[in-house]
């Protein structure tokens, strides 16, 4: 099985891109968006954590940046039901540290905002990702490894609910409330709110 590869970037679309060796073979690899959007112009090295697929009709590679990235994705496709297009799918749009938090919250409506993906698939996924959520290996803001974040679930989804009832943006506030936790890992959702509302503050003005 191909588990690695490392080449010279020839193309690359929304599908996935094409990565020439120095053997001189040309592996085309799909992967998701998150990773097309990191990859250097043509003619870059590129460096891929790979999972191959060998069907009855084809041999399929899924390329990943990170070995992260890539035990997130088949933690994803050992979900019953759920293949490698529709792993793809989902990691196009969220990355680890959202999608442990979805998991947690059973978000249904944000996970059906996926392509391909409705209400009732998306409760059956997150029902069986809930089970394997502490899996995942999400990375912070500095591309390392990091754990489930700091202080008990239920005051950090707090801390995420009620900051986004004060009108903040998801993806702007989800960093703050990780460090927040990791400095003081016992604060409370209230506490933790002050905390990140300080940051939010202090990086305004």
């Amino acid at each position: 099985m191909i588990a690695y590869l490392q080449g010279t970037l020839l193309s690359a679309n929304e599908k996935g891109l094409v990565l020439l060796t120095s053997g001189g073979v040309g592996y085309e690899i799909a992967a998701p968006t998150s990773v097309i959007a990191k990859l250097p112009g043509k003619g870059g090295e590129v460096d891929l954590f790979v999972h191959t697929v060998v069907a009855e009709k084809a041999i399929d590679l899924f390329g990943f940046l990170e070995s992260d990235d890539l035990d997130l994705f088949r933690t994803l496709i050992s979900i019953d039901k759920l293949g490698p297009k529709k792993a793809m799918a989902i990691l196009s749009m969220f990355d680890a540290n959202h999608l442990r938090e979805i998991a947690f919250r059973e978000d249904v409506a944000t996970l059906s905002t996926v392509p391909g993906i409705g209400p009732k698939s998306a409760k059956q996924i997150l029902w069986n990702l809930k089970d394997k959520v502490n899996k995942l290996a999400p990375t912070t803001l500095t591309g390392k490894a990091s754990a489930a974040p700091q202080g008990p679930q239920g005051e950090y989804l707090d801390t995420l609910a009620g900051l986004k009832g004060l009108g903040y943006a998801e993806d702007e506030i989800r960093p703050m409330i990780m460090e927040v936790f990791e400095d003081e890992p016992d604060l409370d959702a209230a506490g933790a709110i002050r905390a990140v509302l300080k940051k939010i503050n202090a990086a305004r003005s």
